[in-house]
């Protein structure tokens, strides 16, 4: 399906039709799904007098009191569109700050992310050390480098891409990031990465202004996509369970089942709601429970019997 459509004029209807060839070409979308997206997004475009790109938090509000008789999940859906749309014209550099946070958050029930399991995640890095054993070229040791920082400090895929030619250091384990919303956040650099990164930093050129460059820009996330998607092709994998996302997934998913704090988990995701980052909570919920009973201060104390 074209994500373009007669409709998309104007500067709304720009930064819709932008949106919706992103979804189709990196992440994938299902042709009912950017339909899907494309009518939430006019719709709310409408509500807004074609004012939907530049909308502020009050003006979300206002979407928010127009959905309120709509059954919660189709009010659900039309606010997690919208989200995904804000943060792409942030990501994108059309507008400067996220005002989602003001739409409404109806209880649905909040779907799963995909990730991988830990076997899924060895059979990956299995594969990119037989191409580097194989064949030892600049773009094998660049794709170890970019999958070794998804997986190991879960950066978005537009903060990977982008990263300046000296952002990481041999003697600072972590990296500084401006993420959604002009927010810092520091992302602590595994080994593993950082020897990675060393490995492929040799190859790029001295004049380069990006650790990535892809002609006189950086790696487009596009690309990112497509080269993760023939990765897990050749490991073994289906290639529609594998994304960017779904690394930075897999990333917080294990830290947690590793004991992870979840305030030092959404710091390092760059979450500003702490509920975004308890979904991740589903993960090991046995696990927890056998925390709280081997851990807890009084575990050890004895009960006193009534």
């Amino acid at each position: 399906m074209s994500a373009t459509d007669p409709r998309d004029t104007g500067e709304d209807g720009r930064a819709i039709a932008r949106f919706l060839e992103m979804m189709a070409a990196e992440a994938g979308s299902a042709r009912n799904t950017l339909l899907a997206y494309g009518t939430d997004l006019r719709g709310a475009s409408v509500l807004l007098n074609g004012r939907l790109a530049e909308a502020g938090e009050d003006e979300l509000a206002r979407l928010g009191e127009a959905w309120r008789d709509l059954a919660p999940t189709t009010a659900a859906r039309k606010a997690a569109a919208l989200r995904r749309f804000f943060a792409f014209l942030v990501d994108e550099g059309m507008r400067s700050g996220d005002p989602s946070p003001a739409l409404p958050r109806p209880q649905t029930g909040r779907p799963l992310p995909k990730t991988l399991d830990r076997s899924d995640v060895e059979r990956l890095f299995a594969e990119l050390e037989r191409r580097q054993q194989a064949d030892p070229t600049p773009g094998n040791l660049r794709l170890t480098a970019l999958v070794e920082l998804l997986y190991g400090s879960g950066l978005r895929a537009t903060e990977l891409v982008s990263l300046p030619r000296r952002a990481l250091r041999p003697d600072q384990p972590f990296l500084i990031l401006k993420g959604k919303g002009g927010r810092e956040r520091l992302v602590p650099i595994s080994d593993r990465a950082r020897a990675a990164v060393a490995d492929y930093a040799v190859k790029v050129p001295v004049d380069s202004a990006w650790l990535f460059p892809s002609g006189r820009n950086h790696l487009s996330r596009i690309r990112l996509y497509q080269l993760l998607k023939t990765l897990a092709a050749d490991a073994g994998i289906p290639p529609d369970r594998i994304s960017p996302h779904v690394l930075r997934h897999a990333f917080a998913t294990h830290l947690l089942e590793g004991g992870a704090d979840l305030r030092a988990l959404q710091l390092m995701l760059g979450h500003a709601d702490i509920a975004t980052t308890q979904i991740y909570t589903h993960v090991d919920s046995r696990r927890l429970v056998e925390l709280v009973n081997a851990r807890h201060p009084l575990v050890d104390v004895p009960r006193k019997q009534a």
